[in-house]
């Protein structure tokens, strides 16, 4: 059979984005099941991919370079062939593989739901329905070993508001969380009940941070500050401000708190820095406010780019193997 694999990765994507789960209270934390409770949650978590080898989701590092972010859908049937699979260990005979091949359809609707309730907190709503699509991202970055509480949501349409917004978890707009895990310090795993529209990335709310705005060039690294007005709290016009650094042997990356303050004062006088700053006025302009990373086309989404090879691969096997020469 032929396949036209420029129409399938084409309209499968936009096929999958157009299912949603439906919420359906329900009174029980628990549901008449095929398998029992303990096996049923265990194969949840392998159709979620815990257990799975990280060479199994990210064939080669080049995939995942540092700072980056690679999105995927889920291959129901590849997730299928793995339960299937945990499933025949206990069998012994053809009659219990014949008997298991029966009951496979059950089991595997059944943990079609239960999957999208492995979050689910007693008592809340249970999601139902026949969704069949898990979409998701792999985010390889510091901002994952910097900030362990990244907040993650996914959204099926462009949220209207302004990117200061508050989003409930029952948000109707907001798409199911099925997996937030770090695989590593540094990289993020995420799989949500769908192929989310819009997702947001944000730093955790919960602390005020200080800092300056670092650029990394090589082994290099410089420092930026946007001044702040002192009455009205808003960023200053004009080119931001390099941070000083000591100059002292051994005191590599320790800012000159005094020559800042009077870079302050000679260039934006409106900080209020040229009659000294004290440490709230210190506070006013070094607080950071969480950063939100906001992921998705609000129009005329592109899906099948998402889809694109952008390793260059002969260039890679150029260098790797060619210009090396043999080990």
């Amino acid at each position: 059979m032929n396949v036209d694999t420029t129409a399938l990765f084409t309209n499968l994507p936009l096929k999958l984005a157009s299912e949603v789960a439906t919420p359906v209270v329900i009174t029980d934390d628990d549901m008449d099941s095929t398998v029992p409770q303990e096996l049923r949650s265990w194969l949840v978590r392998l159709r979620l991919l815990e257990g799975v080898p990280f060479a199994n989701l990210v064939a080669d590092t080049e995939l995942l370079p540092p700072e980056s972010i690679r999105w995927f859908y889920l291959d129901r049937r590849w997730t299928d062939a793995l339960v299937q699979g945990a499933l025949s260990v206990g069998t012994v005979n053809s009659d219990d593989r014949t008997h298991l091949a029966a009951q496979y359809p059950a089991v595997r609707d059944e943990l079609d739901q239960e999957e999208r309730n492995y979050r689910r907190l007693p008592g809340s709503p249970r999601f139902g329905g026949t969704v069949q699509a898990v979409g998701g991202f792999i985010l390889r970055s510091k901002a994952v070993s910097g900030w362990p509480g990244l907040h993650v949501r996914a959204f099926t349409v462009d949220p209207a508001e302004a990117d200061t917004a508050f989003f409930p978890e029952d948000d109707p707009r907001r798409m199911r969380l099925l997996r937030l895990e770090r695989l590593a310090p540094a990289v993020l795993f995420c799989m949500f009940d769908g192929i989310p529209a819009v997702v947001h990335v944000e730093e955790p709310r919960q602390g005020v941070q200080f800092g300056f705005d670092m650029v990394q060039d090589g082994a290099t690294s410089t420092a930026t500050l946007t001044a702040r007005d002192k009455t009205t709290f808003k960023d200053l016009p004009g080119q931001p401000l390099t941070v000083p650094f000591r100059a002292t042997p051994g005191a590599a990356g320790v800012i000159d708190i005094q020559q800042l303050a009077a870079d302050l004062a000679a260039n934006y006088p409106q900080t209020g820095a040229g009659d000294g700053l004290d440490a709230a006025e210190y506070a006013l302009q070094l607080i950071r406010f969480p950063y939100r990373q906001v992921f998705g086309a609000t129009r005329n989404p592109t899906i099948p780019a998402v889809f694109s090879p952008t390793i260059g691969y002969a260039d890679y096997v150029r260098t790797a193997f060619v210009e090396r020469g043999p080990a």
